[in-house]
C-alpha cells in the first residue's frame, strides 16, 4: 500500500485556546510573553496583533510602539505540547496512526483511510473544517511522504495534495527552510544563495555531504521519499493501569514475579470495587539499556482473581529478557467487561460452563498449548454431518438450535476415509469391514438412516448412514455414498463414537 501522510499546522495554536477559554480577548489584539534574557518577549501572537504589527519574536516593549492597547499574557510551559496531545487523540477518529509536531503541528498517517470520506479532498476538508469551526486556525497538506507534506503544510500557497510521486515539483519553489532545518544551516544556504529547494536537487549527494553534512541530504532524501522517516504516535490513554518504578534494577525472575504480583494486587483491587473482569492484560518492561520487553494474557471469562492471572503471568516470564535490569513495570489492562457479582451457596446446581474454575483451567491450558487449541462446538440448522456444527465465538455463547436427536459421534473424520465392506444383502449392515488394512467383525449394527444432500450447498450423492461395532467393542460411523448400483457402491468411515 502506498503510504500518505497529512500534516496539520496550528498557526495561532495558544492564543486560539486562549481565546476559547476568554471569549472576551476575541476582539482584542494580545500576544502570550515569557522572559528570555532579561526582557519579555513574544511566544504567541493572535491573529489581531499580528495584524496590526506584533510578531512572535519581538519584544513585547517594541511591540507596543506599533500596537499601543496590546496586551501581553504570561506564557506557560509546556501548554503547546499538552494541546497537541488533546488536539491528537480527537484525531484518531480519523487515523489510528497520529504524532505530535512540536511546537505547533499534528502528523497522521493516513494510508488506506482517505477513501472512507469519499477521498482524499474530501477527508481534508472534514478534518479542517472541524477544527476551524472549533476555533483553530488550521492548514493541511497530504504527500506521500511526511517531509513533502510537511513543506506544502507550512510555506504552500497552491494546491494542498501533492500527486503521488510528485514530492520533487511541489517542494522545488519552497524556501529551503521548508526542509526543516536549523537556523544556522538556513543562514549558511541563504548565504550562498539557495534560497529555494529547486536548485538543491539537482546537486549531486556528494558534493551536498560534503559542503552542508549529512543532515540537509537526509531532510532531502526524507522529503522525496529516498529515506524512510519514523513516527511516535500518540498512545490511548488506559483506563486501567498500575506502575511500579523499582529502586535497584530487577534482573531476576523472583523479582519479576514479585513485581507483578504487587501490580496485579493493585489493579485487581480496583476491578473488583468497580465490579470488572480483565480479559487482557499487557505487561511493559521499562529496562536501563532503553529498551521496552512486553508481555500480555488474555482471560476466557473476566477475572479478578490475583491467583489466577498470577499463574498465567508465570508462564510468560521466562520470554522476559531484562539484560542489565528493569527500572520501570506498567500492567495495563486495554480490555475488560462487567462481571455478575457471584453468590456462594450451600446446595448450589453444577455450574456448567459458568462455572468460574472451569474458565481459569482453559487459560492455563491455552497459556501452555495457545488458546487456539481449544476448541468448543456449537449445534448447526443442517441435516448434512459436514455442516452441522459450528465453532463457538465464546465459552457461554447461547446455541440457537437444538443437538439432533439422534446419536452422532463425538469425532468425524475430514475427509470420511474409504473402506471396503462386506454384508449378506445389498440393503442390510455391513458384516465386516476392512480399515487402513484392519479387518473389523461387526457384532451389532443400527441402520440406515438416510441423509439427502443440502442442493443449495453443493451437489452429490445421497448417503445411508449405520451405527455399527465391531466385536472388540468400538462403535463406528459407517455410510454407503449413493444406490447399491451393482456392488459398485463406494462405503466410507466417517466418525468414532465414545
Amino acid at each position: 500500500m502506498q503510504k500518505r501522510y497529512m500534516v496539520l499546522v496550528f498557526r495561532h495554536l495558544l492564543t486560539d485556546e486562549l481565546a476559547l477559554r476568554r471569549p472576551q480577548l476575541k476582539d482584542v489584539p494580545f500576544v502570550l510573553a515569557a522572559a528570555i534574557k532579561n526582557r519579555m518577549v513574544i511566544t504567541a501572537s493572535s491573529p489581531l496583533a499580528e495584524a496590526q504589527g506584533a510578531f512572535t519574536g519581538m519584544a513585547v516593549a517594541d511591540a507596543r510602539a506599533a500596537v499601543p492597547e496590546l496586551l501581553a499574557i504570561d506564557d506557560i510551559p509546556g501548554k503547546n505540547a499538552k494541546l497537541l496531545r488533546l488536539l491528537g487523540l480527537w484525531c484518531i477518529r480519523y487515523t489510528p496512526t497520529v504524532a505530535i509536531d512540536i511546537p505547533n503541528g499534528l502528523i497522521l498517517d493516513i494510508s488506506g483511510c482517505a477513501h472512507l470520506w469519499g477521498g482524499e479532498r474530501n477527508y481534508l476538508k472534514e478534518i479542517v473544517l472541524k477544527l476551524r469551526n472549533a476555533g483553530f486556525d488550521a492548514r493541511a497538506a497530504i504527500a506521500d511522504t511526511l517531509g513533502a507534506a510537511w513543506a506544502v503544510a507550512h510555506f504552500a500557497k497552491v494546491s494542498p495534495i501533492v500527486a503521488s510521486g510528485m514530492q520533487a515539483k511541489a517542494i522545488s519553489a519552497l524556501p529551503t527552510a521548508a526542509l526543516r532545518l536549523e537556523t544556522e544551516l538556513l543562514l549558511k544556504l541563504q548565504k550562498l544563495g539557495f534560497r529555494t529547494i529547486g536548485p538543491l536537487l539537482s546537486i549531486s549527494a556528494t558534493v551536498l555531504r560534503r559542503r552542508f553534512g549529512t543532515v540537509l541530504l537526509v531532510r532531502i532524501n526524507q522529503a522525496l521519499g529516498k529515506e524512510n522517516e519514523v513516527l511516535t504516535p500518540i498512545e490511548l490513554p488506559v483506563a486501567y493501569m498500575a506502575r511500579l518504578p523499582c529502586l535497584e534494577p530487577i534482573r531476576t525472575a523472583v523479582g519479576i514475579e514479585i513485581a507483578i504480583e504487587k501490580l496485579l494486587s493493585e489493579l485487581c483491587l480496583r476491578l473488583q470495587d468497580e465490579g470488572k473482569g480483565l480479559r487482557k492484560a499487557n505487561l511493559k518492561c521499562q529496562r536501563i539499556d532503553g529498551r521496552k520487553v512486553q508481555v500480555s494474557i488474555t482471560t476466557t471469562k473476566g477475572s479478578h482473581s490475583v491467583s489466577h492471572l498470577m499463574r498465567l503471568f508465570k508462564l510468560q516470564v521466562s520470554k522476559i529478557e531484562p539484560a542489565l535490569g528493569i527500572e520501570l513495570f506498567l500492567l495495563e489492562a486495554p480490555r475488560v467487561e462487567d462481571m455478575e457479582t457471584v453468590q456462594d451457596q450451600l446446595w448450589a446446581e453444577p455450574k456448567g460452563l459458568a462455572d468460574t474454575d472451569l474458565a481459569q483451567l482453559l487459560d492455563r491450558i491455552a497459556g501452555k498449548v495457545g488458546a487456539a487449541a481449544i476448541k468448543r462446538y456449537l449445534p448447526s440448522e443442517h441435516y448434512w454431518p459436514e455442516h452441522s456444527i459450528k465453532k463457538a465465538n465464546s465459552l457461554t455463547e447461547k446455541p440457537t438450535t437444538a443437538w439432533p436427536t439422534k446419536p452422532r459421534p463425538i469425532s468425524l473424520l475430514s475427509p470420511p476415509e474409504p473402506i471396503e465392506v462386506m454384508a449378506l444383502v445389498p440393503d442390510n449392515p455391513p458384516k465386516m469391514f476392512i480399515h487402513k488394512g484392519k479387518r473389523h467383525q461387526i457384532t451389532k449394527a443400527d441402520g440406515p438412516e438416510r441423509i439427502g444432500r443440502e442442493w443449495w450447498q453443493d451437489s452429490g450423492e445421497h448417503r445411508d448412514y449405520f451405527a455399527v461395532e465391531d466385536s472388540e467393542g468400538r462403535r463406528y460411523w459407517l455410510f454407503r455414498s449413493g444406490y447399491y448400483d451393482g456392488g459398485d457402491a463406494q462405503w466410507y468411515l466417517h466418525g468414532y463414537f465414545a
